[in-house]
């Protein structure tokens, strides 16, 4: 890590971790709200060159799949 100093105010850190923690942050909290799920399945249509359901179809079957299947579920 390397410091550098602009000015009185200004101090900077090169190479901070900073942006790498806010990448992991939003990439778990994508994950634990199934928004990559959603992104994983639009990807899949479009190499496949499948219309996609709409989202709100989307969400009512991964509830509906999850409640058939509780062994599914972490809780």
């Amino acid at each position: 890590m390397k410091l550098s100093v602009g000015s009185a105010a200004e101090v900077r850190l090169s190479g901070s971790p900073a942006p790498e923690v806010r990448r992991g942050f939003l990439w778990y909290l994508r994950q634990a709200t199934g928004e990559a799920k959603w992104d994983e399945y639009l990807e899949r249509c479009r190499r496949e060159g499948i219309q996609p359901i709409s989202r709100r179809d989307f969400e009512r079957h991964r509830s509906e799949h999850s409640e058939k299947r509780p062994q599914a579920r972490c809780c």
